[in-house]
């Protein structure tokens, strides 16, 4: 994924497909990597006012508001639950949980994005060099603690999910379809 300028709502991304033969990690990598550019693909070419509309009302869901909503999970599952990293939210607070999907008129796309993609780089470098079967620093409200494998399964899931929102949430917005 490229980068967004503060004035431009289109990129081109490109989403590779993971390799059908290849390892463990680097099968998970790939996966992980395919819905992080689903995502970004389901962005592209919608203007600031689509990517903040919720477009399935009674719903706050929004295109802008899954990219920050992925920004914070990257960051949770990655930097401090695995590697045990005391970090502030980006977006959410103790007094709203969902902030990720609250926002105001001075929060941008080209913002969120450029956090997104920080994020996910700050992931990757916190994955590197690490085994599979590496346990997490910090556990979970109930004590249980993860493996990076467990933490890459849950990313894929978590980014499969939201990227079925995402096809929702952009056909209803242009008709657009497609993986």
């Amino acid at each position: 994924m490229r980068p967004m300028t503060s004035s431009e709502t289109t990129v081109t991304t490109v989403r590779t497909e993971p390799s059908t033969t290849a390892a463990e990690r680097e099968m998970l990598e790939g996966w992980l990597d395919y819905h992080r550019a689903t995502l970004a693909l389901k962005c592209e070419g919608l203007t600031e006012e689509q990517l903040r509309q919720a477009s399935l009302p009674p719903s706050e869901l929004t295109l802008l508001g899954l990219v920050r909503h992925l920004a914070e999970v990257e960051r949770w599952w990655f930097r401090e639950i695995t590697h045990g990293a005391e970090l502030p939210d980006l977006y959410c607070t103790e007094a709203d949980r969902d902030g990720d999907f609250h926002f105001g008129e001075a929060d941008t796309f080209a913002e969120a994005r450029e956090t997104w993609e920080r994020e996910i780089e700050l992931a990757r470098q916190a994955a590197a060099g690490r085994s599979l079967d590496e346990v997490s620093v910090r556990s979970s409200r109930t004590g249980e603690h993860f493996s990076l494998r467990w933490v890459y399964t849950h990313m894929i899931e978590e980014y499969a999910r939201h990227n079925g929102h995402a096809d929702l949430l952009r056909e209803q917005l242009d008709g657009a379809t497609g993986e």
